[in-house]
């Protein structure tokens, strides 16, 4: 349970707190410091940001709410979520952090730390916010009460994002709790897939951000064909690929990374945990990688061998994965439905093979929809029909019908005004490594 929160101190201009940075109160406070001021961080434009926050406004409008609690944090399925799409910051230590937008006036950002780490969370995303203040040792929801008060919201009608669209997580359930009992006459409502409504076509910035990302995968992929030998292990692979993406000032969504002997295959798809096994000539690399640029994900994988191919992965290479690849690929494009993508999978099937259920799927900072598996389709009504400004990961992983073989091949792929645009140019062929 959380201390119980110390009488606010308020900002501490730098003459005062410079004297003071032995006390905790001062130091958590601090503003306006020297720090970081030589500190350069890659950020989207003004116009981007007052493009996004009219967005969500209109969208509030739409919702009759005066305000909304945008969260975001490092789940797997949110990378940050609407935090970092308002302010620019990933936030990789909390639960998620909050950016409390009304409908009128500024926004307010509720970081987790004060002190220096604060001051540097301020230089990052000074574009976008400047009310950045600290939640007080995880008081967050009692900072956004004091800003609510402050514009006069009490009585407001207030949207909760999800931090996680997919999982359906809100906020959790002591800061919901304080909200509820300090703003009794407020109306407190639970939205419903307001970002990914939001990003689903993304800007000309934003796709540049695509773009980048796609960089970083393929140079993931490159740093693995190199580093993969034998003696080497699984972690090893993993280790190199996200290198490659930290030197390109990336992030790491997450490294799918597996390996099996072709002679006798036990692997369909990469290893969640890659792990200590070590790699042998004749081995085959499976993986699926996730880079993130300035919060803009894409994703790669493409099978490695060590050693040359066997003939039966080259067969299964040439026969199904290329021709259904290249099936599901052609149907990337606007106005194309994502039901005629998943029929155009039907191709493993119908060559006797099976396959993972999912085929394709939308991104917009992180996997979202559409998903369009081998039986179904799921999404929303902003992406049934391919739009241009759509990001779309093709991912077939066809598999032998005694389920012990198969190959994971995936790109990342833009939708343009005349079809599509991969955002990578990693070779569509089985790399031989170690040699």
């Amino acid at each position: 349970m959380n201390e119980q929160p110390r009488k606010p101190l308020g900002p501490q201009p730098w003459e005062v707190v410079r004297s003071k940075l032995d006390q905790s109160l001062p130091f958590a406070n601090m503003r306006d410091t020297p720090y970081y001021r030589d500190a350069v961080y890659e950020q989207f434009s003004p116009a981007e940001y007052a493009r996004r926050y009219a967005a969500l406004r209109s969208k509030m409008r739409t919702h009759k709410l005066d305000a909304i609690i945008v969260p975001g944090g490092p789940s797997h399925w949110s990378f940050g979520g609407g935090m970092l799409w308002l302010t620019g910051h990933w936030e990789w230590h909390a639960l998620c952090c909050y950016v409390l937008v009304p409908l009128d006036g500024e926004p307010t950002m509720i970081y987790s730390m004060g002190g220096t780490h604060a001051e540097a969370v301020r230089r990052n995303v000074k574009v976008a916010v400047k009310d950045v203040r600290h939640s007080r040792n995880g008081h967050y929801a009692q900072v956004m009460v004091e800003r609510l008060r402050e514009l006069k919201l009490e009585r407001a009608r207030i949207g909760l994002m999800e931090i996680d669209p997919r999982h359906g997580d809100y906020l959790p359930v002591n800061q919901f709790n304080t909200l509820r009992e300090s703003l009794p006459n407020a109306e407190l409502v639970f939205t419903k897939g307001f970002l990914h409504d939001l990003l689903v076509i993304h800007s000309a910035e934003e796709l540049d951000c695509v773009r980048k990302a796609g960089e970083l995968c393929q140079n993931a992929m490159e740093a693995m064909v190199e580093r993969a030998r034998p003696g080497v292990k699984e972690y090893e692979l993993r280790a190199a690929a996200g290198a490659a993406i930290l030197e390109g000032n990336g992030d790491i969504d997450f490294l799918i990374i597996g390996s099996t002997p072709m002679a006798n295959p036990a692997m369909i798809f990469g290893n969640p945990r890659p792990s200590g096994r070590v790699l042998q000539k004749g081995d085959m690399i499976n993986m699926e990688l996730a880079a993130g640029y300035r919060g803009y994900t894409a994703q790669i994988g493409s099978p490695i061998c060590i050693g040359p191919p066997t003939d039966m992965v080259k067969k299964f290479w040439d026969n199904i994965m290329l021709p259904g690849y290249h099936r599901i690929v052609k149907e990337i494009a606007p106005g194309k439905t994502c039901e005629e993508i998943r029929l155009a999978s039907k191709f493993f099937r119908d060559k006797g093979m099976q396959s993972r259920p999912t085929q394709c799927h939308g991104i917009d900072l992180v996997t979202d929809n559409p998903h369009i598996s081998a039986e179904h389709v799921t999404g929303t009504e902003a992406d049934a029909v391919l739009k241009a400004g759509m990001v779309i990961m093709a991912e077939p992983n066809p598999i032998t019908p005694d389920g012990m073989f198969g190959i994971f091949l995936g790109h990342t792929f833009i939708v343009t005004a005349n079809g599509h645009e991969c955002v990578d140019k990693f070779p569509l062929e089985i790399a031989v490594a170690g040699a």
